[in-house]
């Protein structure tokens, strides 16, 4: 890709990255794209979750697992939604059958939990204007669930960071808690906040980086990833905030519950959106490496045919 403008970040460039960011997000439709990522989130869910438990099962048990997903999920979303999160796990689980039934249970669920991370790939594809390589295409289409079945492992092995070290904060509040009562709930929530940043960067910096169908240098990938994770953690509290005061799924009735997924979903997906955009936006106008992997992949097999020659 051709390097647009040849200058270093200065602060005073911010504005007009985010007016440009902005122009560029409403242009693709985010909303759209968001509804879609969220249809299979909601479709994902059982299986996402399945897996997710099990891995972190082992450590900590399916209890204490269940229980602080429901805690976070109701401080996020609200007791109903919670609610109906902690059903899908209890009703997701593979009970004990035949050898036959087990696998294609295991299968059906694995299939179900990469579809939102598969889907969220054709979303950073459109925004970022690149297109998978067409050759190939079942190939390619197992290699996209295979690597969205990574990301499921990923946010895995993040969790189970993200809950060791939150044990670890605890322990250690209670010994400052001891010497300096007052200081030790500032300490754990600023340690916490600091984590929660940490880890929601390294997420968006992996999805950035090896999702959609592009080379991407870490520079852009990061800048992109930690403004992101920042607005993701406001706009979090503003969801929370919101669902908690206008309750936008009592008027849905049953249905409700679902329907503040589906919005927290969207509306998390918008914030995904606009960072990656941003992203986009920062790397053309700074020239950095983003070079789409269909053409990375059209001059290696040129060079090889020149070589040939």
């Amino acid at each position: 890709m051709t390097k647009e403008k040849e200058t270093h970040f200065s602060i005073k460039h911010l504005p007009s990255l985010v007016k440009d960011t902005a122009a560029s997000w409403n242009k693709d439709n985010p909303w759209r794209l968001s509804a879609v990522v969220a249809y299979y989130a909601i479709l994902s869910l059982p299986g996402l979750l399945v897996i997710i438990i099990t891995m972190l099962s082992y450590i900590f048990g399916t209890e204490m697992i269940e229980g602080q997903i429901y805690t976070e999920i109701k401080a996020t979303m609200g007791e109903s939604a919670a609610d109906s999160v902690s059903s899908i796990m209890k009703r997701s689980r593979i009970g004990e059958g035949s050898w036959i039934a087990t696998i294609l249970g295991i299968g059906a669920l694995i299939f179900g939990a990469t579809g939102v991370f598969f889907h969220l790939q054709i979303s950073l594809n459109k925004i970022w204007e690149v297109e998978s390589d067409p050759k190939n295409g079942f190939l390619r289409y197992l290699i996209d669930r295979t690597r969205s079945f990574g990301f499921v492992l990923i946010i895995g092995f993040l969790l189970l960071i993200s809950f060791v070290i939150s044990a670890l904060l605890r322990a250690l509040q209670g010994y400052i808690g001891q010497w300096i009562p007052d200081l030790s709930y500032y300490f754990l929530y600023v340690a916490e906040l600091i984590i929660s940043l940490g880890v929601v960067s390294l997420l968006f910096a992996l999805i950035f980086k090896y999702l959609p169908d592009v080379h991407i240098g870490w520079k852009s990938v990061w800048i992109g990833s930690v403004i992101t994770s920042i607005l993701f953690t406001i706009g979090k509290e503003v969801l929370s905030f919101y669902f908690g005061e206008a309750s936008p799924g009592n008027v849905y009735g049953a249905a409700g519950s679902i329907v503040i997924i589906l919005l927290w979903v969207s509306y998390s997906c918008l914030i995904l959106f606009f960072g990656a955009e941003f992203t986009w936006i920062y790397t053309r106008r700074y020239g950095y490496k983003f070079i789409p992997k269909s053409h990375a992949k059209l001059k290696s097999d040129n060079s090889e045919e020149n070589s040939s020659w």
